[in-house]
């Protein structure tokens, strides 16, 4: 057995801590363990041939120059398997739900290079989600990057339940639901959806929570990942990789650099923002064994799209759902913007000629309604010509078709959960575009799954 490589605490500030170890220094992102109190230490710098500096992963309360620290030899590691499923996971791969040790064969490290460009898959496919207003609006790539934008409290994490839901019951893979840097309440509320909806052994949870050090916060994403790896590569299985927050992590990565003393970059972030960005982004792919999709909630600062850290996970994303805080208002769930909502896959060479020219009638109705909205309010709808008021009601029942009650929220909204195959919410659109529900009300199209729903009052 190889000995141990010891080190001493040379200096603690806050969560960063300097190691000084006399006979060799340990690699870069390597776990260091306090013997004392079992705190965790990850390396970031070395600051000479006999001093490297880390963050701590644990909080340092009782740590003191002088306690001894043991180099692990190898970086942070979690559990993959079948043994993850229906479990709940911190950073380090430990289970936090009380049910007892991991069953796992095999535990990996966390840092892993992206797939090789050749056995990435070069073919363009649809991830059907069963909700209306993603598949016809801002359909999502299969092994893709997916980001829902919006404020705080408008409907991100509930979408994200309601997709772990239809994962679950319409393809037969995986979802591993990643908490970076949210409420430890929420977390809990969302494991008991999951339990309650029957999902729990196609699920994993992986954690880390507001109250934790920010290099726990920082690094619990690609944990996340390298569960998901395991299921793509040695199962060939699809994975939905959801996110909630991926803000988060940037803001755990400024937090970071800012405890290292590097020098801030533009509105206080760090300035290898892109960098650590991309490292996450770019293990999120389709390979030719199978698929990780992601959903990543964005939350945006003050509502501000301009922002930096929103502006670069922008750049990685092919799909971008935008929740409006108007439209939550007025009582349209999901409160999904389909004008600032877009998708790269609404091309007529992938989704198909038909889906295209409805998604982009629908588009351009509501563009026409919008334009509308200020006449109306000045001087009523009867002022319009007559095809611009057909247009106005258009509109408007297209509006309330693109709500959907879901499974998630049916003990909030009393109504039935509904999931809608793609076919059924085109043929819907359509009808509509064509003036077939131009007799029924409004209402009659709210929160309805198929148009076959809608009743003539």
């Amino acid at each position: 057995m190889a000995e141990e490589n010891k080190g001493t605490i040379h200096a603690v500030r806050g969560s960063v801590i300097d190691i000084y170890f006399p006979s060799a220094l340990p690699a870069i992102n390597n776990q260091l363990v306090v013997k004392e109190n079992n705190s965790v230490i990850e390396v970031l710098i070395h600051l000479s041939s006999q001093l490297a500096r880390g963050v701590a992963l644990t909080p340092t309360s009782g740590l003191s120059r002088g306690d001894e620290v043991i180099d692990l030899g190898h970086p942070l590691k979690v559990p993959v398997g079948d043994g993850v499923l229906g479990r709940i996971f911190n950073v380090f791969g430990e289970p936090l739900d009380r049910k007892g040790a991991i069953e796992a064969k095999e535990w990996r490290s966390i840092y892993h290079s992206p797939p090789a460009l050749m056995s990435m898959s070069t073919q363009s496919s649809i991830f059907e989600t069963g909700i209306k207003a993603i598949d016809v609006l801002t359909p999502l790539e299969r092994g893709g990057k997916a980001g829902l934008f919006g404020g705080a409290g408008i409907g991100k994490t509930i979408l994200i339940t309601e997709m772990i839901h239809n994962m679950s019951s319409e393809y037969a893979g995986i979802s591993i639901f990643c908490g970076i840097g949210e409420r430890i309440r929420e977390a809990e509320e969302i494991y008991r959806q999951i339990q309650d909806l029957q999902m729990l052994e196609k699920t994993i949870f992986v954690f880390g929570e507001m109250n934790e050090q920010p290099g726990a916060r920082f690094r619990v994403g690609l944990s996340a990942i390298t569960m998901a790896e395991f299921f793509r590569e040695e199962k060939k299985q699809d994975v939905l990789l959801l996110i909630d927050n991926i803000f988060r992590f940037v803001q755990a990565g400024a937090e970071v650099s800012g405890l290292l003393g590097r020098l801030p970059s533009r509105v206080g972030y760090q300035p290898t923002l892109a960098t650590e960005l991309a490292e996450v982004e770019d293990r999120i792919c389709s390979t030719k064994s199978g698929a990780i999709t992601s959903i990543q909630a964005v939350y945006v600062p003050a509502d501000d799209f301009t922002d930096p850290a929103v502006v670069h996970i922008f750049s990685h994303l092919s799909t971008s759902i935008v929740l409006s805080r108007k439209r939550f208002t007025q009582g349209l769930y999901p409160a999904i913007d389909p004008l600032q909502s877009s998708s790269k896959m609404l091309n007529p060479s992938i989704v198909g000629k038909r889906h295209y020219e409805i998604a982009n009638k629908i588009r351009q109705t509501l563009a026409e309604y919008e334009e509308l909205k200020d006449i109306i309010a000045m001087l009523g709808i009867e002022e319009l010509s007559s095809e611009d008021q057909k247009k106005v009601y258009r509109a408007r029942r297209l509006e309330k078709f693109l709500t959907q009650p879901f499974f998630t929220t049916k003990e909030f909204t009393s109504y039935e959960g509904k999931q809608v195959k793609l076919s059924d919410a085109l043929d819907g659109f359509e009808r509509i575009l064509h003036d077939e529900f131009s007799s029924f009300p409004e209402d009659s199209l709210y929160m309805i799954g198929t148009i076959d729903e809608a009743k003539k009052i």
